[in-house]
């Protein structure tokens, strides 16, 4: 295995890989272990797939400035109405 797949696998949060960095895949759903063996090499193999893929770098966005104005509408609307939450005077 490559050493970019091994360290964008160990870069994930997943619980299937240990801090040492072994992939436990338990697969029990069938009752004959050849069927169980074959859909555990079937969940690493996708899994391997996954971390192939390169992942697409971010390319940042500014907001626009009608989503901004109706972002700032709502809060002020949002203010209001728990404004109007107080207790009532006389």
């Amino acid at each position: 295995m490559p050493d970019e797949i091994k360290q964008r696998l160990l870069t994930w949060s997943d619980q299937r890989i240990s801090k040492d960095g072994v992939i436990i895949i338990k697969a029990q759903t069938h009752r004959s272990q050849e069927k169980n063996k074959a859909e555990a090499l079937q969940r690493l193999q996708e899994m391997l797939a996954l971390a192939a893929a390169v992942p697409v770098p971010r390319r940042p966005t500014r907001p626009t400035r009608s989503s901004q104005r109706k972002r700032l509408q709502s809060k002020t609307q949002r203010g209001e109405i728990k404004s109007m939450r107080g207790k009532v005077r006389d």
